[in-house]
């Protein structure tokens, strides 16, 4: 388990991160979330021992992360972090060699990434030739070549297609699968919903909701009821229940904003009984509401 127990980190006057605690499971995939300046890219930097924190404890396995620790990890920063003038695959294995792998294992371990990011006919392009999209999956491919134990990945999605999107997601999925222990930041809510496991929200370096999709959302005070076609009386049995009047989906139907302790039975039945009903929904919140609440009106992802 990766654990960070009370961790805190200022620059000067300015408290980055204050009092965070988490606990990661090994093999599983965790979700760091906040907007600009909340503290995600430091809290991965002092895992990483690219800060010490101020503060606080952070384990691996109940190892400090000391720099035999540090090799078993992978990190792709948001920054790029590659070499313009090295050869694509020239790059990969060099990667992987400052992490301990020999030579010939690194050029192998090179190869099979190169060719699971379907990038292997630029093997022996120059990095700088290559489109953003594309350098990323280098970039991927030398955080991960030395399969490593845990990896940091801060915003990488960032500037991507939806379609090398995809292609990164699968990596993710990938390594998930082999038991990697994996870390990632994004503002993509809509990518990292299915993919992690749990998540934190954190803003102004404070831990604001911590916890899996379904514990975040029991704790989430409203629910959207989803129902059709829009007729008058439809209309009148949940304005008789007090229901605010309804938002117009882009099909027609009505969508209603209620409390998460509604008795939603109990409305199904009064509904049928008014109209023939063709749609009854009840819309659990997503990752993104739960974080426009948890972040507040001040902060944009």
């Amino acid at each position: 388990m990766l654990v960070l127990d009370r961790v805190r980190r200022s620059f000067g006057s300015l408290a980055a991160v204050r009092d965070v605690s988490l606990r990661v499971p090994a093999g599983s995939v965790f979700g760091l979330l906040g907007p600009n300046g909340a503290g995600k890219t430091t809290i991965m930097r002092m895992i990483l021992g690219i800060y010490p924190p101020d503060g606080g404890t952070i384990a691996w396995r109940d190892q400090a992360i000391d720099s035999d620790v540090r090799r078993r990890f992978g990190y792709l920063p948001e920054e790029r972090g590659l070499y313009g003038s090295l050869r694509v695959r020239e790059q990969i294995a060099y990667f992987g060699e400052l992490h301990g792998l020999a030579r010939r294992a690194a050029q192998r371990a090179a190869d099979e990434w190169l060719a699971l990011l379907g990038i292997e006919h630029y093997a022996r392009r120059k990095t700088s030739e290559l489109s953003k999209g594309n350098q990323q999956k280098v970039q991927m491919a030398a955080a991960v070549v030395h399969a490593p134990e845990v990896l940091i990945l801060d915003e990488p999605f960032s500037g991507l297609d939806p379609q090398n999107a995809e292609a990164i997601l699968d990596c993710i999925r990938l390594l998930a699968k082999r038991g990697t222990t994996l870390l990632l930041s994004s503002h993509q809510m809509w990518q990292i919903e299915d993919a992690c496991e749990s998540f934190c929200i954190i803003s102004a370096g404070e831990v604001r909701a911590l916890g899996s999709l379904s514990s975040l959302r029991a704790d989430f005070p409203t629910r959207t009821v989803r129902v059709g076609p829009d007729l008058p009386a439809l209309r009148t049995v949940f304005a008789e229940r007090g229901f605010p009047e309804p938002r117009r989906a882009n099909d027609g139907d009505l969508l209603y904003l209620t409390s998460a302790e509604t008795d939603f039975g109990a409305l199904l039945r009064a509904a049928v009984a008014a109209v023939p009903l063709e749609t009854f929904e009840r819309i659990e919140p997503s990752l993104g509401d739960i974080y426009s609440r948890a972040v507040g009106p001040q902060a944009v992802a």
